[in-house]
């Protein structure tokens, strides 16, 4: 398999330096403007995110499949907000209406309880636990061909069957989160772990977790996809010229001022703290690691930033590649240009390099 590419889709036009994020309007021509941005430049996937205030995510990706030819939706799904079984057939029927293989669940425990959505399981580990237990039923529901019963600590269900499978017998589903249960249910439920992009050796410490887990449950690795935003220049300087500018933009917005009444604290999950601690040994690591704008906004989901030339940021994504990944989650600051710019500059060549390693090593 190649390396995998996933974008990102909001539904209108909007960065963390571009001012307050509009939740109660959708922009659809720019919603199918940049999905096909996507589909051009190369892009696998798009992730389109999910919390409380958004707009539904599995219905954002039902309207772009139908103005894209090939490109595959990775969906930001909440466990414990609605029943397993509503969510396994919801996406069992999304997967039919989408011809098959174009989409995948993203599993997102949450950092904390939504009681807006009547969530109000506030600890960590029972958060987790929930969330196992919930993706447990769905990959049953995918595969069962007879109904079943559930007796679980969150969920007691009888008969549960869903007739409609997926187009492939199941859906891919991709897990995160950086607690020592997190590795555990991701090895157990998810063909995919997604990791923020840290430094090298965090990378790699959380990828040795990750095979320790797979060992003690006898399972398979997941795969492994990597968060990071990229800063291209034509040269290192202006590269880095265009990374302070970032940098300055989004410190001037009021959403991300320490001191802004409007925006209440949010609490960090071990993923940010982890990040954090990166950002105080230093602002740059490896090659072209840049954590500064990980630090503005309190290293809220994929925040830190490679930086540099066509090339650096090729060799940058490499060295993860060697590491283990096989998918990058990559998303720009000026949301329509970078993603241009990836598939003019990036995702060829790094898939390119990628299969000239593989075939070499092999």
């Amino acid at each position: 398999m190649s390396i995998e590419f996933v974008g990102m889709v909001f539904p209108n036009q909007w960065s963390e330096t571009r001012g307050t994020r509009i939740t109660n309007k959708l922009d659809l021509d720019y919603l199918r403007y940049h999905a096909r941005a996507h589909e051009y430049a190369g892009f696998n996937k798009v992730l389109i995110a999910n919390s409380a205030a958004s707009p539904d995510s599995m219905q954002i990706a039902a309207y772009l499949a139908q103005h894209t030819e090939t490109l595959g939706f990775m969906i930001a799904h909440r466990p414990g907000i609605q029943t397993p079984n509503l969510a396994a057939r919801s996406f069992a029927t999304l997967d039919h209406l989408t011809g098959g293989d174009r989409i995948r669940l993203h599993a997102i425990t949450g950092i904390t309880a939504e009681p807006q959505e009547g969530d109000f399981i506030t600890d960590k580990i029972q958060r987790y636990k929930r969330t196992n237990e919930y993706l447990e039923i769905i990959n049953k529901l995918w595969q069962s061909d007879e109904p079943f019963n559930y007796q679980g600590e969150f969920f007691h269900i009888e008969n549960a069957h869903i007739p409609l499978k997926p187009v492939h017998g199941r859906i891919p589903v991709s897990f995160g989160g950086s607690s020592d249960i997190a590795y555990e249910i991701a090895v157990q439920q998810a063909s995919m772990y997604s990791l923020w992009g840290e430094p090298l050796a965090g990378i790699k410490e959380q990828l040795d977790k990750l095979k320790a887990a797979a060992a003690k449950f006898n399972r398979a690795v997941p795969e492994v996809s990597l968060s990071v935003r990229l800063i291209i220049g034509e040269t290192e300087e202006l590269a880095w010229k265009r990374a302070e500018k970032i940098l300055a933009d989004i410190q001037s917005n009021p959403l991300y001022q320490a001191n802004n009444p409007a925006v209440p604290p949010r609490p960090k999950g071990t993923g940010s703290l982890r990040l954090l601690a990166a950002a105080e040994r230093g602002d740059r690591h490896d090659r072209a690691l840049w954590m500064p704008t990980a630090k503005a906004v309190g290293a809220y989901g994929d925040t830190t930033a490679l930086v540099g030339t066509p090339d650096t940021i090729i060799e940058s994504l490499l060295d993860y590649v060697d590491l283990g990944v096989t998918t990058f989650l990559n998303r720009g600051y000026d949301p329509i240009y970078d993603t241009v710019d990836y598939g003019r500059y990036i995702i060829p060549a790094v898939r390119e390099e990628a299969e000239k390693r593989k075939k070499k090593s092999a």
